[in-house]
């Protein structure tokens, strides 16, 4: 096999702590222990369409291991749906033929599950594709954790701790919107480190009249006060079901004209379901008689620097990926595994979600204390 003399790297989807540290942990290994150069293309999929690019050398790198987001700038685009020019293009060709043009020997993709399914998109296509799992929502599959989400964690916990006094002094419902579309993780490990009294999460649809009587009791025993952290994909029992009936009717959709239906109904329940967490409020508080508040902590939670544990793992899984890189090893994703990382075959993790099991500890952990999970 060749050795390989140049790669590139990019960061795609959304951003999160941990990128540069990655960023620097691929290119330190690569660069000092293998004597690899290296490209970063700027704006995720799109830098390498528009062959936007930066050398990435020691000074480069120097520095970065601490600041949060991501010196290479990312995007949303997707190889094969890009927006050029007003329309819509497969620009795969195009990536494949900078790819050539440049020299590379491999494309290092950084991202969540998105990122995942488009680095196996141009894996099919022919280039050496390795990837990173990175997200706050700690929902890539076949890994054991994501680099950014310790960081989110600490962020929306201390968010709570904060939250507390202001429930307490003022005898109030605080409710904490904390990230988290279809997975829990992050809300139910903050919820359980912040002491919040009820937890919601998208794997658990919740009963508001649960809820209520949950903080009803507490009243009753002298604690006017209670923190709820829902996790911006909970949903209630009645709109969980109709998102699952809408789901189900677009998997048995065969026409267009049925496909396209079910696509317009899933969207407006998606539209229906923003600003979820204003009306539970209003309904905790119509139902218990306390004044109810909202916190949306929102973007806080994926910036500033990140955690000690964040910088660790992406600098594992950083110098791992030179590692396979060097050994010839592509169509993976670096996963973490316990103290040490593994190469996971792409097409087990493209399309692909880890969600809190029903019987994770962590959720027994959180009834045994008494919390409630609204169900």
């Amino acid at each position: 096999m060749a050795k390989i003399k140049r790669i590139g790297i990019l960061t795609a989807g959304g951003d999160s702590p941990g990128l540069n540290a990655a960023i620097r942990g691929v290119g330190k290994t690569a660069l000092g222990h293998y004597g690899m150069e290296i490209i970063g293309f700027r704006d995720g999929f799109r830098g390498i369409v528009e062959n936007r690019r930066l050398k990435l050398d020691k000074n480069a790198l120097a520095g970065i291991l601490t600041v949060g987001g991501t010196i290479l700038g990312t995007s949303r685009d997707k190889p094969h749906r890009m927006l050029i020019d007003g329309k819509t293009r497969d620009m795969t060709k195009v990536i494949v033929e900078n790819y050539e043009k440049l020299g590379l020997g491999a494309l290092v993709c950084l991202g969540g599950g998105g990122t995942q399914k488009n680095a196996l998109y141009l894996s099919e296509a022919g280039l050496n594709v390795i990837t990173l799992p990175k997200t706050i929502d700690n929902d890539v599959a076949m890994t054991d954790a994501t680099f950014g989400f310790a960081t989110a964690l600490d962020i929306a916990t201390d968010a709570i701790d904060r939250l507390h006094s202001t429930a307490h002094s003022h005898h109030r419902i605080i409710v904490a919107e904390v990230m988290g579309h279809r997975a829990g993780w992050l809300t139910l490990g903050a919820g359980i480190a912040g002491g919040a009294d009820v937890i919601l999460i998208p794997e658990i649809p919740y009963d508001v009249g649960k809820i209520a009587e949950a903080i009803g009791r507490r009243s009753r025993r002298g604690t006017n006060f209670s923190i709820v952290a829902v996790a911006e994909g909970a949903m209630s029992i009645d709109d969980a079901r109709a998102f699952r009936a809408a789901e189900a009717k677009r998997e048995r959709a065969r026409t267009l004209h049925d496909k396209k239906e079910a696509k317009v109904e899933l969207a407006a329940l998606e539209s229906r379901h923003t600003g979820n967490t204003m009306r539970l409020a209003r309904q905790l508080e119509e139902l218990t008689h306390l004044e109810s508040r909202v916190t949306i902590l929102g973007y806080v939670q994926r910036g500033g620097t990140p955690s000690a544990a964040d910088r660790l793992l992406a600098t594992r899984l950083g110098g791992s990926c030179a590692d396979l890189i060097n050994d010839g090893v592509f169509g993976v994703m670096v996963a973490a595994r316990g103290d040490g990382t593994e190469p996971v075959p792409l097409q087990k993790v493209a399309g692909k979600r880890k969600i809190v099991p029903l019987d994770h500890p962590w959720i027994q952990t959180a009834r045994h204390v008494g919390t409630c999970l609204g169900d």
